[in-house]
């Protein structure tokens, strides 16, 4: 009997095609898969007891998890990642991961079982298990046909590598993105010969291996037509109101330095509009910061558009817009986001500039107005555009136009000073909170975003070897997105020197959490010998956000593969999107009656009247988690065995009469052991509206970053923000 299947030709396709990760959920259609797995462990071993395979295996408990771990894996590196689930049913639990991948624009390969074909004995691998009827239904690609940019099935051993071939060719190629592989029982059992295996992989000098190989190259990048790129440089050198907006550009690294170049040269400021990677350095004086295009309540709309300093100052004033890479620069049905109709727009896309994949004919992307749209690689576009508008520079020689552009680029740097300086200011201002009612009375603090953030920026860079240079960020903050970009101040794409950041670049939520140790494990991918790719990866989280990351597989995953990093929740007490939506939509609401004992009523004090929705409490709305919240930090000790460590900051912050200074107090239990952690002088005084709870924020902070460094465990913070 041959000791190798049609799913050894699988996972050595899957490796020969750059494969080196595998994330699995494994089920009854993977018999072969872990047989084959077995047997290169024996094979490598030499009689010596080894775990070595090929790809490497990373054992995810949810499905879910394992694909957004993928997807954090292929972000860092840029190579795409396996995953492996099971069935119908396993397909199905990849759940909101399929999304996010999908919009992504993420290199991932997704492979399922399928339920037997045969009952009776005819085939190895035959249906043998009740679960096997439940689960062989009528088009299981289908559940995720409309996500993946390609879908196959295997037929048989000798036809796998150029199925695998194939479709990774296809995910890898502009626009990149998931694809999905799947397999009946049986053909992932048909045995194969051992001279079969290697004339089919190549592993040995045959003669089938001595051809040369189909290496199934993906698509080259796509260029400007030179017209076109001297049209849209003449339209940027000749404005004087010109904008460029990108979201995904730093996809490829390359291509923010060109972005910059061309910025630079012609003193364009530059917008980052809901970005899911670094594409314009917090340092670029020409940046505008980030806008998430969140609706603002009608109050705080005047007289925005009239601040320079403000991003839709420069979108609504345009004369002129170079859309790169986004999805969607600004929402139409938003005036004061929406460009002057006279301006000129250009809309330059990589992989799918048309946006087929969404439903446009609303409007929306700038396709509709743009006077030109095409598809192009950044790096290399923005390269032709700057070369073209160098040469109109330098031919045209207008004093003018110069002097234009110096003034534009002096107002621009004074802005970008100015905004930083605010936000050094609101970082640093601790407000004395409040204490509740209560008898005896608690001491109550709640911190700012901008508080917590300016103090883990400063801390990370005082505390890592690199000054945060090698920091790695995972934003799903959901409602305070656009903070989390301002103040933590990421200053490179992934792989530069600067700390870096990135988002889902979906709306499915719980991809960061698992992101974070798919993260981890690429970057210890790219360094080539297995060591950190980077000093810390913090995962910033709303509690909402940390709840749908499944966090009882992720933390027993991070342990189990010494994949450590520091989680910061945003603890506003539920979902405040949902919140944030409704008063979009219904700020106030017409009041029939009322109980006029009903304190969120207060505003109103007869029938007939309106009163805002934005005074009742979240609980009340059905949005919070109160009155009784999950223990964040318990709930990630419990999944790793008591390995991760945290703290919960803010809040109720009263500590027993019976605790005092140099006090212990046992917060996490490490291989079975009490660990007890000192009650610091800050955890008593500061809730008492002193320092509105600075010193206790800044020591938990350090704490939780030197353990997550020196101790290399997973931290999870809990930090209090006012309820919703």
């Amino acid at each position: 009997m041959s000791t190798y299947t049609a799913s050894s030709v699988f996972l050595k396709a899957l490796v020969d095609a750059g494969v080196t990760h595998a994330f699995v959920n494994w089920g009854s259609d993977h018999p072969a898969l872990l047989a084959d797995l077995e047997r290169q462990r024996a094979d490598s071993s030499n009689g010596a007891e080894s775990t070595t395979t090929r790809p490497e295996i990373v054992t995810c408990p949810n499905e879910m998890v394992a694909l957004s771990s993928a997807q954090g894996f292929a972000q860092v590196t840029g190579k795409p990642a396996a995953v492996i689930v099971h069935v119908d049913v396993g397909t199905q639990a990849l759940a909101g991961a399929v999304h996010n991948v999908d919009r992504n624009r993420c290199p991932v390969i997704i492979y399922a079982g399928a339920s037997p074909f045969s009952a009776h004995g005819e085939h190895k691998g035959g249906r043998n298990e009740w679960i096997m009827w439940m689960q062989d239904i009528p088009d299981q690609s289908s559940i995720v046909r409309q996500y993946v940019r390609h879908v196959t099935q295997l037929h048989s051993a000798q036809t796998i590598p150029g199925a695998v071939g194939r479709a990774i060719q296809v995910a890898t190629s502009e626009p990149k993105g998931p694809v999905y592989v799947w397999a009946r029982r049986e053909v992932m059992e048909e045995e194969v010969s051992s001279s079969l295996f290697h004339s089919l992989t190549g592993s040995t000098p045959t003669s089938v291996a001595s051809k040369p190989s189909k290496s199934w190259a993906r698509l080259s990048p796509s260029a400007l037509a030179p017209s076109t790129a001297s049209l849209i440089a003449q339209a940027l050198v000749s404005s004087t109101r010109p904008l460029i907006i990108t979201s995904h550009l730093g996809r490829n690294s390359n291509a923010v330095n060109v972005l910059v170049d061309l910025s630079t040269l012609l003193a364009i400021p530059v917008l980052q509009v809901c970005p899911s990677v670094v594409s314009v350095p917090t340092s670029h004086p020409f940046g505008l910061g980030t806008t998430f295009l969140t609706p603002r309540p009608p109050q705080d709309q005047q007289g925005e558009n009239e601040d320079e300093d403000h991003p839709y100052y420069h979108l609504t004033h345009a004369d002129t817009i170079l859309v790169i890479d986004s999805d969607l620069p600004w929402i139409p049905s938003i005036p004061y986001q929406r460009p002057d109709p006279a301006a000129r727009i250009f809309v330059m896309d990589g992989g799918d500039p048309l946006k087929t994949t969404m439903k446009m004919s609303m409007g929306g992307g700038g396709i509709g107005e743009a006077e030109v749209v095409v598809r192009a690689d950044a790096e290399v576009g923005l390269g032709q555009i700057w070369e073209s508008a160098r040469e109109i520079l330098a031919e045209s020689g207008k004093v003018e136009e110069e002097g234009e552009r110096e003034r534009r680029a002096e107002r621009l740097k004074k802005s970008h000073a100015r905004r930083l300086a605010q936000q050094d200011t609101t970082g640093a201002s601790f407000s004395p909170s409040p204490s509740p009612s209560s008898s005896p009375p608690s001491a109550h603090v709640t911190y700012t975003v901008p508080n917590l953030l300016t103090t883990l920026r400063n801390t990370i860079e005082r505390l890592t070897p690199s000054q945060g240079k090698r920091t790695l960020v995972l934003n799903e903050s959901i409602t305070n997105f656009p903070l989390v970009w301002e103040y933590m101040r990421p200053d490179s794409p992934i792989g530069g020197e600067g700390l870096s950041m990135m988002s889902s670049g979906g709306s499915s939520l719980g991809w960061s959490l698992a992101g974070a140790v798919g993260a981890n494990l690429g970057g210890k991918a790219t360094t080539g010998d297995g060591t950190a790719g980077f000093d810390l990866i913090v995962a910033i989280v709303g509690d909402g956000s940390f709840m749908f990351g499944v966090p009882s597989s992720v933390y027993w995953m991070a342990r189990r593969y010494d994949t450590p990093f520091l989680t910061i929740i945003l603890n506003n007490g539920g979902w405040r999107a949902p919140k944030l939506s409704m008063l979009s939509v219904h700020p106030t609401l017409h009041l029939l009656s009322h109980d006029p004992t009903d304190a969120s009523l207060a505003n109103s004090r007869a029938s007939g009247e309106e009163y805002a929705l934005a005074n009742i409490p979240g609980d009340r709305l059905s949005t919070g988690f109160g009155p009784h919240p999950p223990d964040y930090v318990g709930i990630a000790k419990a999944a790793s065995a008591g390995w991760a460590w945290g703290l919960k900051v803010g809040g109720d912050s009263s500590v027993p009469s019976s605790s005092a200074p140099g006090s212990t107090v046992v917060n996490s239990t490490l291989n079975g052991k009490a660990e007890e952690a000192t009650v610091k002088e800050a955890q008593l005084n500061g809730g008492k509206g002193d320092d509105g709870g600075r010193a206790l924020l800044e020591r938990s902070i350090e704490e939780g970053i030197r353990k997550v460094l020196d101790e290399r465990r997973c931290v999870v913070l809990d930090c209090v923000l006012e309820g919703i």
